[in-house]
Order: structure tokens, then sequence, then C-alpha cells
């Protein structure tokens, strides 16, 4: 047990996947699947949310793959990359025996948060699988903005988002057809302000939301997108140093769902997550209800 790189034997792609060193065999896991976002790697995604590091505290398999697609940059697309995430759940559920599975959780930075919501709204496989989607900046269900500045380190001005409430657009999410716990965290500089309400809090009845203490975090992430060190934006991210992150909660969701929004301070899109956040963002999701990975059809 510990750190290996694993294989896709139906495909021959290799991830990582990390478990506990001290893990019995039978033992009750939470298993994350662990998303980058676009123009990344799953390595990148292991150091951007570090949840290897508290792996013997909450006992969590993570599963890190890269997206196949290179060009123009490394992204999530199609059906060859769905067909090697699905792989990588059979694989985890084998290994382990599906009883051991208590939680199912898909963890998905930017472009990987986006593919996450989508798997989670098109794909049976995940609906009937998933009890959570931890999404890092990765869209919010529910009305958010994105500051002009966002996508221009990047790309260029950030483009006219579609018309229509129900429409998807950087930084939104849409709402899936499933039941799941959802959390989102984001950077302060990369959202022009979070919503004080949830339409997924107002879904499962759960009260007003209720700001917890602060997390504050005497040290820096340990990644950023080195390839715009020098010329980034706040918005876009710049250099890993320690924070403070607001932790939102909506209580007494309907069959105890966590439901969350996080703020980061001073922070932008790519810095990555202090241990500290990260330590409190897992507590959340090990916390929460499971049982889907156990009904769902083999």
């Amino acid at each position: 047990m510990g750190s290996i790189s694993a294989i896709d034997e139906k495909t021959g792609r290799k991830f990582y996947l990390d478990d506990p060193d001290d893990m019995k065999p039978g033992e009750e896991v939470v298993f994350v699947l662990s998303l980058h976002g676009g123009g990344s790697v799953g390595a990148w995604q292991r150091l951007y949310f570090p949840a290897v590091d508290y792996k013997e505290k909450y006992r969590l398999v993570i599963a890190t793959p890269s997206a196949a697609t290179k060009e123009p940059a490394r992204r999530w697309v199609g059906e060859a990359d769905d067909e090697h995430l699905r792989n990588i759940v059979d694989h985890v559920f084998e290994k382990y025996g599906r009883e051991s599975i208590r939680s199912f959780w898909l963890v998905g930075h930017s472009q990987g948060g986006m593919t996450s919501n989508r798997l989670l709204r098109e794909d049976p496989f995940f609906k009937e699988r998933v009890d959570g989607w931890l999404s890092l900046s990765g869209g919010r269900i529910g009305p958010i903005e994105l500051p002009a500045s966002f996508f221009v380190p990047v790309r260029g001005p950030m483009p006219a988002a579609p018309q229509g409430d129900g429409a998807p657009r950087p930084g939104r999410a849409v709402a899936p057809e499933c039941d799941i716990s959802f959390i989102f965290a984001a950077g302060e500089h990369e959202i022009v302000a979070l919503p004080e309400t949830s339409p997924w809090a107002e879904k499962y009845g759960a009260g007003p939301r209720v700001r917890l203490a602060d997390v504050v975090d005497d040290q820096p992430g340990q990644i950023y997108d080195t390839s715009r060190e020098g010329k980034s934006t706040p918005a876009w991210g710049l250099l890993p140093r320690p924070g403070t992150a607001q932790v939102y909660v909506y209580p007494n969701a309907r069959d105890g769902r966590v439901i969350a929004d996080v703020v980061r301070l001073d922070k932008g899109h790519t810095e990555g997550l202090e241990p500290r956040i990260t330590e409190e963002l897992i507590s959340m999701v090990a916390g929460a209800p499971g049982g889907k990975a156990r009904a769902a059809r083999a």
C-alpha cells in the first residue's frame, strides 16, 4: 500500500493511485477521483490539491489521472477520456472491494471541475456512483461571476457569457439531476463576489449559510502556474504564499448532505492549496454521507 503508478489495463494508460500505507484488507475508505485543469497533468494536480498528505488520517484512496488530448492544450474531452475515467473507477472498486468504498467523490480543478459537472449531468455511470463533488475553481452550482481580468493572462479577454439563466458559462456549473453533496472553493480574486445563497442548498432544504471560523495557513501551497511567472495577474494566480480562507456551510441539508462554499482570500485560480485549508476540505469530504457505490449496479 502507499503511492503507485497504476495502469488502466483496458487502455494501457497510467494514473497515480494513492492509499493509506497501513491500510488493512476490507477497510472502509473514501475514494477521490481528482481531475486536473486544462493545460495541466496529474502530477501537477497532486501538488495543487495535496489530498495525499491526509490519506492516512482520513483513510483516502486517491486516483489522479492525466487527460489524453494535448493539442492545443491538455484537457478532458471526448469518449476516450470518459472511458478511461470509468475504467479507473472499476479498477478501484475491484481492487478495494465495492463494499469498502464508504463514499466516492469527484474533485476537479478548473476544466477538471467542469468535466466533473458534465459527467454528473450526462453519464449514468457517474450519476449512480458519485456521492459528492468538490469543485476547485471548476464551476459553482448557482450564480457566480468571474472578473473581466480572469482570462487575460492566458486567452485574452473573457468571452461574453451565453444568455439565459440556465446556460453554462465559465465559473458557473449546471445543476445535475442526481443526489450529491457539493463543495465549491475558489480564490477571492477569481470571482466578483460569493453569493449568499445556494440553489443546491435550497434543493435539500438546508438552512441559511453559516460562516465557520476562518482557516489560517502559515505555510504556502506546493505549486503554481510556472508558465506565467512574472507576467500573471491576481485573478489567474501569483506565487504560493500563506493565507486565510473563509468557510461557509449550509446546515441541516436533507440526508445529511454537505453543502459549502470556501473563499481563499487574496488568491487566484492557480495557487496550490495550503495545507490547513486542504485538510478542512478533506474533512468535509470524509464526513459527508456515502453509500451510492455499494448500491450501484456492477
